[in-house]
């Protein structure tokens, strides 16, 4: 409901314009273009097929669409995906905090770039490597590679998120530092091929998404706060 009322009636603007795909994949991107280009030339059909098909699926998961933002007082989706858990009562990384968790699943057809939530301050940040189950699991929260920023915002509320790698996710590419000032659908990083983005929220926040929902990074509402 709210995803479509934005859609309809808000106009929004565009945060930090890149290319049409994420910095990062042009290597991929090119590498593959020019595997596909060399096997064309010296007539290898069965490469040529392989490396075209390579190329246009790397284009395709490096995409970096523009998106336009709710109105001011509601905290946005970090990640494209999927709700796969609401849990009330949980603990934040890192400040050890009461909150609530908001898990968001990405597949490999979701857009990866990652996007900051709420307009705040980079409090602090702490990268730890780990395995790579698969990234619906519960217990990848713990265990799998792993990227945690906490956000404060104007009024000292805290936010913490959490990149995590999935089961085919090799790569938490993070363009951001403590100190640094982030603004509502700001580009902060991304998550090669799968992976999980988990929100911890304060208490007071009003979560405003359901189990199974899917989401956009940067324009998605996910909570506003009650007061």
């Amino acid at each position: 409901m709210f995803n479509k009322f934005f859609k309809d009636k808000i106009p929004g603007y565009n945060i930090n314009n890149t290319l049409f795909v994420a910095r990062p994949g042009l290597p991929f991107i090119l590498g593959f273009f020019l595997a596909f280009l060399i096997s064309w030339l010296a007539d290898w059909n069965c490469l040529e097929v392989i490396f075209l098909i390579l190329f246009v699926f790397t284009v395709y998961f490096f995409r970096d669409p523009q998106r336009d933002p709710p109105p001011p007082g509601y905290g946005v989706s970090p990640a494209d995906g999927e709700i796969i858990r609401i849990e009330e009562g949980a603990i934040s990384p890192l400040t050890q905090a009461k909150a609530t968790k908001v898990s968001i699943f990405m597949s490999v057809f979701n857009v990866h770039v990652n996007r900051a939530p709420i307009d705040a301050k980079i409090d602090d940040q702490k990268y730890y490597t780990g395995r790579f189950f698969n990234a619906s699991f519960d217990k990848a929260s713990e265990l799998n590679e792993r990227n945690i920023l906490v956000l404060v915002d104007d009024k000292n509320r805290q936010v913490v998120m959490v990149q995590i790698a999935g089961l085919i996710a090799r790569r938490i590419v993070s363009w951001v530092k403590p100190g640094q000032w982030l603004a509502r659908s700001q580009r902060f990083g991304m998550i090669r091929f799968g992976s999980r983005v988990d929100l911890y929220l304060p208490p007071e926040a009003e979560i405003m998404v359901s189990l199974g929902q899917g989401v956009l990074a940067g324009w998605s509402p996910i909570w506003r706060y009650k007061d």
